[in-house]
């Protein structure tokens, strides 16, 4: 196992909490030789290591609180000792590496506000979610964490989405696209027009121009910026028509013993497919541009969801992301001032 800080893991948060999210720890430990930290109760998450065999394993840390699915951001401030603000202290005291969380989004981001603070520079974190295009996946953001926004904010998050596609997935120049109603520059709100005139006039970014709903899964851009309201629910209509079309697929297949017999030959090909179009495997969003890793799963993860969130978190913590988009932003600021 690895000697490095662990991920602190937030036990009590997700709809199959915290059995599967024991499990995915210790898929996570064992499996993938990363280090973890659980948060959340001691006698219930005890109980669950001993069903793995794993008390030993991996270290608890007590939480006396945890926030239901069901409560938003106010309930941040109620809940001032809940599990995902204990992980979220642990990584600001230095004692982990990152959060992963699966509990409410709307609480994660609030106590990570809170508790992390945004990095120097940064106007408001946004959530970050891979899309599964190809040759790599591309950025969507923000995917829910401000439903409200400046035009300078989604400038800057193709600043926080550059910095991440450069670390994650290697692309030296990521193209940055904004999301709107059609690709001539005029297209779109008063916010998007005044949004593409920053976002082509800004340094440091390689912005490509607008693009369109048909574009978020077709390659078009590697990060794509808009708000958090219309990033969520072209994130939800993805997720949504993903879910039909293989409910259809797998409708057709059992109606026609033809289409039985093609699909037993394609088999491998549907796993791949299905695998690659599952959102847990790509372990979950980011909220970025906070002083600390945070790592958002699924709410309705499973332990390979949760196990590969820990991945997520580990690599991005290791690559330096909290550094890197504070060297993006100063840069920007700076190029902003000499103008």
């Amino acid at each position: 196992m690895s000697d490095s800080k662990p991920i602190a893991l937030d036990a009590m948060g997700g709809d199959h909490a915290p059995h599967e999210i024991v499990a995915g720890a210790v898929h996570a430990v064992r499996e993938r030789g990363l280090p973890v930290v659980l948060v959340g109760s001691p006698r219930v998450l005890y109980e669950a290591l001993a069903d793995h065999d794993a008390t030993k394993e991996i270290p608890i840390v007590r939480a006396e609180e945890a926030l239901a699915m069901d409560e938003g951001a106010l309930a941040s401030l109620r809940r001032p000792r809940s599990s995902i603000a204990i992980a979220s202290h642990l990584v600001r005291r230095g004692d982990a590496c990152a959060v992963v969380s699966a509990g409410s989004t709307a609480g994660i981001v609030a106590t990570g506000r809170l508790r992390l603070k945004a990095q120097q520079g940064v106007l408001r974190p946004a959530i970050a979610v891979a899309l599964p295009t190809r040759p790599h996946p591309t950025l969507l953001l923000d995917a829910g964490a401000n439903a409200e926004v400046k035009p300078e904010m989604l400038v800057q998050f193709g600043h926080l989405g550059s910095a991440y596609a450069e670390l994650a997935f290697d692309i030296a120049r990521p193209r940055v696209g904004l999301l709107t109603i059609g690709s001539e520059s005029e297209k779109g709100t008063k916010l998007v027009k005044r949004a593409h005139e920053l976002l082509h006039a800004s340094a440091g970014i390689h912005f490509t121009g607008n693009v369109e709903g048909y574009d978020l899964l077709n390659g078009a851009a590697d990060v794509i910026v808009t708000d958090g309201f219309t990033g969520n629910v072209a994130l939800k209509t993805m997720e949504g028509a993903v879910r039909y079309a293989f409910q259809q697929l797998k409708e057709t297949i059992n109606d026609h013993p033809a289409a039985r017999l093609g699909a037993f030959l394609q088999r491998s090909r549907i796993r791949d497919l299905h695998r690659r179009l599952d959102a847990e495997a790509h372990g979950g969003a980011v909220l970025l541009g906070l002083n600390g890793t945070v790592v958002i799963a699924h709410g309705s993860s499973r332990a390979q969801g949760i196990s590969a969130a820990c991945r997520l978190a580990a690599d991005l913590a290791a690559g330096g992301i909290v550094t890197r988009i504070g060297e993006r932003v100063a840069a920007s600021q700076r190029s902003n001032k000499r103008r």
